[in-house]
């Protein structure tokens, strides 16, 4: 009785000694990769953090809803103008004008 209870705590000790060196492995595999990682994201820049608000939200919505709107003024001028000087002077006066337009859109009171 005494050698099959040694014998089956020498097979526990053996698999908890896998269990083990598993566990050891993974962890130093992560611990590689983490280095890994923090040396290649040491050279690039920190993202700034994104200001937040109602207000910083309303401005983000107009700028987008400025950029969408000469969008399909770009798009409606390339469908339905034929010549390529009248599709880049569409462009350039869109590109120029849209601080314009903005100021239009959104205008303060």
């Amino acid at each position: 009785m005494s050698k099959e209870r040694a014998r089956r705590r020498e097979e526990r000790e053996r698999e908890a000694a896998v269990r083990a060196a598993a566990r050891a492995a993974g962890a130093e595999r992560a611990q590689r990769q983490a280095a890994r990682k923090k040396s290649l994201t040491s050279v690039l820049p920190r993202p700034r953090p994104r200001p937040t608000g109602v207000l910083t939200r309303r401005a983000r919505h107009q700028t987008w809803a400025t950029i969408l709107v000469v969008v399909l003024v770009n798009l409606v001028a390339w469908a339905f103008l034929d010549h390529w000087a009248a599709r880049l002077l569409v462009i350039i006066v869109s590109l120029l004008g849209a601080r314009v337009l903005h100021t239009l859109l959104f205008r303060r009171r």
